[in-house]
């Protein structure tokens, strides 16, 4: 198998001319006379019993040629993109036979391929960083945060529904006088303020009392998943059975043992300072790798084909589908639920996808320009790191994840921390 040629014959897009030798073509021609031989009738042989030469002479002597060039295409175009090399992209392959004898055979194959790509000033990248200063207007947030988890509901009866309150409510839906269906419940506990409920709901019981019998009217948005109710102006007849609000504990030693493993508020307010430090730090980090994303992915130069993007959304949908699973839900359910089809899934996908395309190109390109390498103790621990983090067998990590594939990923790696290296941090 050898490339012949290989042109250019629009952006991104490639002509691959492929000869495939008469000893490989022979070999593929014997073994798919061997696999169809039983479905083929000739008259004097029991079924799967006629020799090769004999159906060759009744049927033509190119009878396995398709099933045989079908078997060699995957590889024989492989070995092409490689000697060219160019980098495949999963997208259209327009295949045309060339020709075809005992001597082999001829294929051109128009593919398309990973854009060129070009960067410039991507050292010295301006970069603000976050204040990692701990405020106590930060310190008083996680003690509220603390007091509200060991807070308890109580039950208001001297005053009426406020944001912040949680109301014991039953509501019935009505769109031009006929209940909906999903818009009716008993004894709802709705978080007043907590944005639960579509715009104007929650708002409308604010006011009212404990026991008072209402009616309500609101608008669902223009983008609700409901077909039916999407736009539409609905009535909603409630009965407000309770108002409970929150009693926060006092904070002093006895609630922080309750807690935590500290004896004393001092103790619990050190350990408080010590995590928002970290929190702060991670944050600031995170914060920094953004910047920096975002700047790279607006240097980076190329025309990349749309396949890119469609088919790193459509990865994308694969993950989140595992998601799903690992949660109880299929793909087909949630859509259901959000009113979506899979087109417009993956279109929702696409503004992200592009981001993430031109990030890998615009890294994969500075680790092209830097010479990164990565060596193979770089890839074994980073196979025992994931074997430690997903708790598998390292072999089995093997298994799962081509060494390729991670030698790729850690060069992208050093590329993103050689970049932040050198960013000019303000």
């Amino acid at each position: 198998m050898s490339l012949k040629s290989s042109n250019k014959v629009e952006a991104n897009r490639y002509q691959l001319e492929i000869e495939v030798d008469g000893e490989a073509f022979e070999t593929a021609i014997n073994a798919a006379y061997k696999k169809g031989v039983n479905k083929i009738n000739v008259p004097g042989f029991r079924k799967g019993k006629a020799p090769r030469q004999m159906i060759e002479k009744l049927y033509g002597k190119d009878v396995f040629y398709e099933d045989a060039m079908n078997s060699l295409y995957p590889e024989a175009l492989d070995s092409a993109v490689n000697e060219a090399n160019l980098k495949l992209v999963n997208d259209k392959i327009d295949l045309d036979i060339v020709s075809a004898d005992e001597n082999g055979f001829v294929f051109k194959a128009t593919i398309t391929v990973e854009p060129e790509v070009s960067i410039d000033n991507y050292k010295g990248i301006s970069v603000t960083e976050k204040s990692t200063e701990i405020t106590q207007e930060a310190i008083d947030a996680e003690i509220l945060k603390a007091k509200e988890r060991g807070s308890r509901l109580i039950t208001v009866e001297d005053r009426a529904a406020q944001n912040g309150d949680t109301a014991v409510i039953d509501f019935e839906g009505f769109l031009d006088g006929v209940p909906f269906e999903g818009g009716k419940a008993e004894n709802y506990n709705l978080n007043l303020g907590g944005g639960q409920f579509i715009p104007g709901f929650e708002e409308q019981i604010v006011g009212h009392n404990a026991n008072d019998e209402f009616t309500i009217t609101v608008t669902f948005p223009e983008d609700y998943q409901s077909e039916e109710l999407k736009g539409k102006e609905t009535e909603f007849k409630i009965k407000l059975h309770e108002i409970k609000t929150r009693e926060l504990p006092e904070f002093d030693d006895e609630f922080v043992k309750d807690i935590s493993d500290k004896e004393t508020v001092e103790e619990y307010l050190e350990q408080v300072k010590e995590d928002l430090k970290k929190r702060l730090v991670d944050e600031s980090e995170t914060d920094k790798d953004n910047q920096i994303n975002e700047k790279l992915i607006e240097l980076v130069e190329a025309e990349i084909p749309e396949a890119m993007y469609k088919n790193k959304a459509t990865d994308m949908i694969r993950d989140f589908e595992m998601r799903l699973r690992s949660q109880g839900m299929d793909l087909n359910t949630y859509l259901n639920y959000m009113g979506m089809d899979e087109a417009a899934l993956q279109a929702s996908y696409l503004p992200q996808a592009e981001k993430s395309v031109k990030l890998r190109l615009a890294l994969e390109k500075i680790a092209d320009l830097e010479k990164f390498e990565v060596s193979e103790a770089d890839i074994e621990n980073e196979f025992s790191k994931m074997a430690e983090i997903y708790q598998m067998e390292v072999d089995k990590i093997k298994s799962l994840v081509q060494s390729e594939d991670l030698a790729k990923d850690l060069k992208v790696q050093k590329a993103h921390d050689f970049v932040k290296t050198n960013a000019v941090m303000n």
